[in-house]
């Protein structure tokens, strides 16, 4: 074989290999990846939370509208409760965002309300309890009355309100916990119903207390 023969088929060889890491670098840019997007919440994760974040925002309401004049004793739980349902709060309407998911729920507790497979095979059964009396949610007029309230009359207004809000907040957390089958949003369920139970024996000693 002559030079000019060694020297054309290294040419060959070298084209070929070009045109190999040619085709590797552009094929993206005419077969795209088809590996499907990874789920960042589930849809009963985006409803729950949703429907946490109108449950925690309204919390957050009642301790802005009660008396700056009750006793030390309910100003310092509604200052908990502000702080906790505030940090909770950002952490649910972060994930939220990061999921790309509305705010609020067009369909509030239709996840919960509907019969589905539970944690370690429990059933979450339908209820036929209106969407606020199953939320522990306060009605407008309980509201105003809150913010009209002085006092002794605030104070024991406020307890019952924030009273019955978690006993709503505890039943979707629990709901949460017994649906999903792990991760963050899970966790945080569990430790909102540990929270706010210890929060609702705070309440009813005081409602005790006060006879």
């Amino acid at each position: 074989m002559d030079r000019r023969s060694v020297v054309a088929g290294a040419a060959l060889v070298a084209l070929a290999a070009l045109l190999v890491t040619l085709g590797a670098a552009v094929r993206p840019l005419f077969v795209p990846d088809r590996a499907p997007e990874r789920e960042i919440l589930s849809a009963t994760e985006i409803a729950f939370l949703q429907d946490m974040a109108a449950h925690h925002e309204q919390a957050l309401l009642m301790v802005q509208s009660l008396d700056p004049g009750v006793s030390p004793v309910i100003a310092r739980l509604a200052a908990q409760i502000d702080d906790v349902q505030r940090v909770e709060l950002g952490t649910v309407l972060g994930w939220l965002r990061l999921a790309n998911a509305l705010p609020s729920n067009p369909q509030p507790m239709a996840w919960l309300h509907e019969p589905a497979a539970g944690h370690h095979g429990a059933q979450v059964a339908a209820t036929a309890e209106p969407v606020d009396t199953a939320m522990g949610m306060a009605t407008r007029a309980e509201l105003d009355a809150l913010a009209a309230a002085r006092g002794r009359d605030a104070e024991l207004l406020f307890l019952r309100l924030v009273q019955r809000h978690h006993y709503g907040g505890v039943a979707m957390a629990g709901g949460a916990d017994a649906l999903l089958t792990a991760g963050p949003v899970k966790q945080a369920a569990r430790e909102m119903v540990t929270e706010q139970t210890k929060e609702i024996g705070v309440i009813g000693l005081l409602l005790a207390q006060y006879g």
